[in-house]
């Protein structure tokens, strides 16, 4: 068999010339090409088919997107005047990303001066660049405070936070500077300097404390939202800090009054320094704006009344004809420019303690008195137990079932009439009609008038506890039978009832527009049609005879204060109700009852276009803080400036 291999002439025996085939090596060769197909298959695809997703993918990780709030809208009065607008709110920044030399050099003669120094406890790597930007910054802040006469120093661990998550960001030196403070250092700046005086904006007051309840105040989101056209939702995003409606007309419109986010997409070194200029900006727009229903001259009036009688309570003025919310005062309140910026602990442990947070108008529920006797009247005459006759022996007491209840609002014994009822509140009267009508019958006028529900007012955190009983729930839900004296009580106001001043409102510019329901609103719009609602269908002569009690009661009757030469307001009629609820309480282990005062009423009799329910709460056990001598005066405050204003042009707003 001739061997595969032969020599060559002349090659000496040292070139072989392969004459055969070998499989192992054309097998090998295969491997090798196809390895090399599938490489270039492979960069094919990711260049040209994957590019897109790739250059994606680095676009991610090169750049970032900051976001800045944009300033709130402002919240005006029905005339136009600012009850809630923007200060900006001064800052000294400082770029880190401007500082990365300083930074370097500081390290290196920091380390130098460890080694010289031949300290065996030289820092590692790390810490000398932490201390070595500690030192750097504070040398910038050490600017500031000859600036300002400070001496303010750097939290090292706050800055420290700061590089590792939000170096892109600029790092607050200094915040909350006057406007002194600002131009101070404006003035004393080089036009050239990572330091930077930042503007944001922060919440305004003009009026301080006044309607604080309804206007509600802010807190700060760290959490941004932005519109879906700005772009780079796929990207690492940073924010600015904004704010957020936290209650009050802040919270409930907050959608309205945020602002537009703005801000800018930055490519960053692979030090996660941001590199200028910026790919793209968009500036942040302001909010929109609000106006309320809110008169903030009868406000102010409700509130410097109540605050002067030192009890906490509430205060409601509707427009009869539109529903629209002219006063809403709770007391005690707090300066809602202490909120802004923030609130600082003791601010928020004083509001604590004073138990000022409640909104006493919407929030809290109170037996309503003497002024349910209204619905309790109304009841009657629906089902033709009171008429315009209607009169009650008045001794001072009444017997139900054994057990004897008292009448002590007036000191005239004998006959009473239906209207002299309403005028001196006489309980007798109503002790005996409210049991001949019944509880259901009473139950049933007050849920016409909305008394067991919320009014729907656009407020947050309006109390879903108003409540009127019937013997139906007694049975349900206490396992109780519904007594003679359960009727009594629920006729005068006592008892099971809860309401809140708003509904008491709600109800008495119902009464005065012969009506059902209110639909109280705290925005104003001078369009606003009429309010309509169900009528109230009652005899004429009857509630004509009602009306002209209420008219008594500030003349002569419970509430004559308002007649007196101090309250007295010329050429304006009112009609109105007294009421003072009884709670019993144990105070340092003494038992006794606080009172709670009530005044509802309207004006002018002729014409009525005001609505007011004033609510006190007694803080002395066993005190007389009774509605005629405390409640009526605030409403004749709000009724004097509401007069007052109706002879005067109205001031043009700049």
């Amino acid at each position: 068999m001739p061997s595969p291999v032969e020599k060559r002439p002349g090659s000496g025996g040292l070139v072989q010339a392969f004459s055969g085939y070998n499989p192992r090596v054309m097998f090998f060769n295969y491997i090798v090409a196809a390895l090399v197909l599938v490489l270039a298959v492979g960069l094919a695809y990711r260049q040209l088919l994957r590019a897109g997703e790739y250059s994606e993918q680095e676009k991610m990780q090169n750049q970032r997107r900051i976001l800045v709030p944009g300033p709130r809208g402002n919240i005006y009065d029905r005339e136009g005047r600012l009850l809630v607008g923007n200060r900006p709110r001064f800052a000294v920044t400082l770029w880190l990303d401007e500082l990365r030399q300083e930074f370097r050099r500081e390290y290196l003669v920091i380390r130098k001066n460890y080694r010289e120094a031949d300290d065996r406890n030289l820092p590692s790597s790390s810490e000398l660049e932490l201390i070595a930007r500690y030192s750097v910054v504070q040398r910038y802040l050490d600017k500031i405070n000859a600036i300002l006469g400070r001496q303010d120093r750097v939290d090292a661990k706050d800055l420290t936070r700061h590089y590792d998550q939000q170096r892109i960001l600029p790092y607050v030196l200094v915040e909350d500077l006057t406007d002194k403070e600002a131009a101070r250092v404006i003035e004393q700046l080089p036009v050239v300097s990572s330091l930077q005086l930042y503007t944001s904006s922060v919440r305004r007051y003009p009026y301080g404390a006044a309607a604080a309840h309804v206007l509600g105040y802010v807190s700060v989101n760290d959490d941004l939202s932005v519109d879906e056209s700005f772009p780079g939702s796929d990207l690492t995003t940073f924010r600015m800090k904004g704010t957020i409606g936290k209650d009050g007309l802040e919270l409930r419109f907050d959608d309205r009054l945020q602002g537009q986010t703005g801000g800018s997409i930055h490519l960053v070194d692979p030090a996660g320094y941001r590199v200028e200029p910026a790919l793209e900006r968009r500036q942040p727009v302001q909010g929109g704006d609000l106006m309320t229903s809110i008169d903030i001259d009868l406000q102010i009036a409700a509130e410097k009344a109540m605050r002067d009688t030192g009890l906490k309570g509430a205060a409601v003025a509707l427009d009869v004809r539109t529903g629209e919310t002219l006063v809403l005062a709770s007391m005690p309140g707090y300066d809602l420019n202490e909120f802004s910026p923030r609130l600082s602990f003791a601010a928020s442990a004083k509001i604590e303690a004073q138990e000022a947070w409640s909104n006493r108008a919407i929030s809290g529920t109170y037996a309503p008195g003497s002024t349910f006797k209204l619905v309790t009247a109304m009841a009657g005459l629906r089902t033709g137990v009171i008429t315009p006759e209607s009169t009650v022996e008045c001794t001072g007491y009444y017997l139900v079932g054994g057990r004897t209840f008292v009448c002590r609002n007036h000191r005239d014994r004998g006959t009473i009439t239906f209207a002299q009822a309403i005028e001196k509140s006489c309980n007798t009267f109503f002790y005996e009609y409210g049991i001949r009508a019944g509880p259901d019958a009473i139950a049933a006028e007050a849920r016409r008038f909305g008394l067991d529900r919320r009014t729907g007012i656009e407020l947050p955190r309006e109390t879903r506890r108003m409540f009127i009983p019937d013997p139906a729930w007694k049975r349900k839900e206490l396992m109780e039978s519904w007594f003679s004296g359960d009727t009594a009580n629920m006729a005068i106001g006592q008892g099971y009832v809860e309401v809140t001043p708003l509904g008491m409102a709600c109800l008495v510019a119902s009464l005065a527009r012969g009506e059902t329901l209110t639909q109280p609103t705290i925005l104003h719009d001078p369009s606003r049609p009429r309010q309509h609602s169900a009528p109230l269908d009652l005899p004429r002569a009857g509630f004509d005879e009602l009306l002209r009690g209420m008219q008594m009661v500030p003349l002569t009757g419970t509430a004559r204060i308002l007649n007196t030469p101090l309250f007295r307001i010329p050429d304006l009629r009112i009609a109105g109700k007294t009421g003072t609820a009884q709670k019993r309480v144990t105070v340092d282990g003494v038992q006794g009852t606080l009172n709670f005062a009530w005044f509802v009423g309207f004006a002018p009799v002729e014409n009525p276009q005001i609505a007011i329910a004033v609510m006190l709460q007694g803080d002395t056990p066993n005190e007389d803080t009774g509605g005629g001598r405390y409640a009526a005066p605030i409403a004749g405050a709000i009724l004097k400036t509401w007069s007052e204003k109706r002879t005067q042009p109205v001031a043009s707003v700049p």
